[in-house]
């Protein structure tokens, strides 16, 4: 396996998507992001949407509301459109977040969540999410910054591990940093009037909690062939695992990431 297919593979595993579905409540997202930007007959774009659970919550905030998947994955479509059957005013399409098929100028809200973080070209995503928006319509960015990066007390092989992988899953365009660079893509983008929040996203103060822990451990176990070629083989990997749970798992230790969320307008 090539390392620019390595985020795509564990992307693309049925264990993953679920995993990421049931971190998130689409209903609770969307009335503290996206409820008070949501006009009657807007037409909604989500861009790398994954099964397509938030997308369908923000077209039942109103009855008129249109909403449009986008997302890279034909098997991540496809599920988008069994989970959304019964959800009117919806549909998904496959397609790349940095070469959109959409004419400009065609979605009243376009928005993307955890996805700028795993692409090669961000700017050209984010002119792309510009693009095909309306003029005085909003774009709103959301993704992470540090990624379970950030430890107290530290611990040098707990953090020569991490900076290994964070290495390594470079050249695939991953950045565990991008949270902190969605304004300055904004702007670049030409986005007016942009809005920065920020809060904390992964708290993990002293002993991990049992349902959190099982998780991290399925997401270290799609990860491992990965793992394995980073570190050479299975048993390396399996050994820089344990020691990243046990971390996880100690009374006296606190990991943390942040969230930013990013919104702008088109001019007109």
């Amino acid at each position: 396996m090539t390392k620019s297919s390595t985020i795509d593979y564990i992307m693309d595993d049925p264990r993953e998507a679920a995993r990421l579905e049931a971190k998130v409540d689409p209903e609770a997202w969307v009335q503290k992001y996206m409820a008070h930007r949501i006009a009657p007959g807007m037409e909604v774009l989500s861009v790398g949407c994954g099964p397509g659970v938030i997308l369908g919550a923000i077209c039942a905030v109103h009855s008129s509301v249109r909403g449009t998947g986008i997302d890279l994955s034909p098997d991540r479509v496809k599920e988008a459109i069994q989970k959304n059957r019964g959800v009117p005013r919806v549909k998904f399409v496959c397609g790349d977040a940095q070469a959109m098929q959409f004419p400009a100028h065609s979605f009243d809200l376009v928005y993307c969540r955890m996805l700028l973080q795993y692409l090669q070209k961000k700017e050209r995503a984010v002119a792309e999410l510009v693009r095909v928006c309306r003029p005085g319509g909003t774009v709103l960015l959301q993704d992470l910054d540090g990624q379970l990066l950030w430890h107290y007390p530290e611990d040098a092989a707990v953090q020569s591990s991490v900076s290994k992988v964070v290495t390594a899953l470079a050249s695939t365009g991953f950045d565990p940093f991008v949270g902190r660079k969605l304004f300055w893509l904004a702007r670049e983008a030409g986005l007016e009037n942009v809005n920065v929040q920020v809060e904390c996203y992964h708290l993990i103060a002293g002993e991990i909690d049992p349902g959190v822990l099982q998780k991290w451990e399925l997401k270290l176990e799609i990860a491992r062939p990965q793992m394995t070629r980073i570190f050479g083989n299975e048993s390396k990997a399996k050994e820089h695992e344990r020691r990243f749970l046990d971390y996880l798992k100690r009374p006296d230790t606190l990991t943390y990431s942040t969230v930013f969320t990013v919104t702008g307008e088109k001019p007109l």
